[in-house]
């Protein structure tokens, strides 16, 4: 059974089309929406800020997401610190880490990827796989996004385009079968 608890009275909020992995685990501020899909052994900690996961976004196995609080209190009175936004119909590969950043709808995360504070991934841009986004970066849509620290690597290919539409319908799909 998934773990789904609240913290400091605020519950997890899954839409009843999502999947849920019987080991995610899911705590306080978190939103995941219609279709989205969160694999085996994820944790989405929604503690100090919260975790908004996108209509039809996967969230692979062993992927962990938190955001960052504004140092100052509860950020449900202040406003300040970091979610971590998760857009729509995104593709967050196997062990991911994703910190206080914002991805942006269609984009792309490849597998053991580090996203950190305050960056954003731009709708259509790829981060690689293994690739450690530093806090504050912009990765520029219609780019693939490679090393330590992330850099520009090139411009899509088509492949890479009809790729990055393909996964998340797949894993919508996938998802239903499980669900």
């Amino acid at each position: 059974m998934s773990i789904i608890r609240p913290y400091r009275g605020v519950s997890p909020r899954i839409h009843p089309t999502a999947f849920i992995a019987e080991n995610a685990v899911l705590i306080g501020d978190v939103e995941v929406g219609p279709k989205a899909s969160i694999w085996y052994g994820c944790v989405l900690r929604g503690d100090v800020n919260r975790i908004v996961i996108g209509e039809g976004t996967n969230i692979q196995d062993g992927t962990v997401i938190h955001c960052d609080s504004d140092k100052q209190g509860d950020y449900r009175v202040t406003g300040g610190g970091a979610p971590c936004l998760i857009g729509k119909h995104i593709t967050v590969g196997h062990m991911a880490l994703l910190h206080a950043c914002t991805v942006e709808d269609g984009g792309f995360i490849g597998m053991r990827a580090v996203v950190m504070d305050f960056a954003v991934v731009e709708s259509g841009a790829l981060v690689g796989a293994g690739a450690l986004v530093t806090p504050g970066k912009r990765c520029t849509a219609g780019q693939v996004w490679a090393g330590s620290p992330a850099k520009p690597l090139r411009p899509l290919s088509e492949e890479e385009k009809k790729y990055m539409a393909w996964s998340p319908r797949h894993y919508a799909e996938l998802a239903e079968t499980y669900r």
